[in-house]
């Protein structure tokens, strides 16, 4: 990927999403309406390892984009990727 930006967008949106089903009743009146109101006591073990996952995703596209900015001067010209792929 020659730009983190992508990566830090999916990562805060899907922390979003998936903190949005974890501390608000979104998911359980969605599934309530679809039929699958048993599956909702379940959704702990599903939620909170994915928002675990996706908030280090979050954390780890910081940290890349950080690395990448820091890799190439601001008046440098020419194209800015990352030094593994040289």
């Amino acid at each position: 990927m020659k730009n983190p930006k992508n990566l830090v967008r999916v990562g805060i949106a899907g922390t979003i999403l998936v903190a949005l089903c974890c501390f608000t009743p979104i998911l359980v009146i969605l599934m309530t309406t679809v039929g699958l109101a048993a599956l909702t006591g379940y959704l702990d073990y599903v939620l909170l390892p994915a928002l675990a996952v996706l908030i280090g995703l979050t954390v780890y596209a910081f940290w890349r984009k950080k690395h990448y900015d820091a890799s190439y001067e601001s008046n440098s010209k020419a194209p800015r990727s990352f030094p593994s792929e040289k």
